[in-house]
């Protein structure tokens, strides 16, 4: 059954108040940037749920998949990660606290350079770090089957364009 008018979402009931409210204001970039919003807004739960299955939060699982997909030994030092991650050092340091209580990680003293360390994953980081991120991939997937594969391949085309203008913005590169 074909509908005589477009289903309406969220954006679509704010930008109609809006525009009520004040008509001369264009809230176009809500058509995108308030649908992103949204969206990470109703998937961020399950995503946490997922990864609280595992006994993480959503910092440390950055922690450890960031040390897993850096590819074999699976280490980096803290600045890498710190900087990787955007966070700030404070920060990465109450992360780390716990996965070394958890047996996640290790931290240990740089081979070529003995007044630096280095975090590595152990064995039982690296199971799960992976079965973490298989789990977290299942459940996203469910969350685009209602896109063709064609719909999926164009709105990720989209959204990287956009992504990597905004990159660009903030540092500096007027491209």
């Amino acid at each position: 059954m074909q509908h005589e008018q477009e289903e309406r979402d969220h954006v679509d009931r704010l930008r109609a108040q809006w525009d009520r409210e004040l008509p001369d204001l264009d809230t176009e970039p809500m058509t995108i940037l308030g649908r992103a919003y949204r969206l990470s807004n109703l998937v961020r739960p399950s995503i946490e749920e997922t990864f609280a299955s595992f006994g993480l939060d959503r910092g440390e699982f950055d922690v450890i998949s960031t040390l897993r997909r850096s590819g074999p030994p699976y280490r980096l030092t803290p600045t890498d990660l710190y900087t990787l991650l955007m966070i700030s050092s404070g920060g990465l340091t109450h992360r780390l606290d716990r996965l070394q209580k958890a047996g996640l990680i290790l931290r240990e003293r740089s081979v070529s350079d003995g007044r630096s360390s280095v975090v590595g994953l152990t064995e039982k980081g690296i199971a799960l770090a992976e079965a973490a991120f298989r789990a977290d991939m299942a459940s996203e997937a469910r969350y685009i089957a209602g896109l063709k594969p064609e719909e999926r391949a164009a709105l990720a085309a989209l959204l990287k364009t956009l992504l990597v203008s905004l990159e660009n913005q903030q540092a500096g590169d007027p491209a």
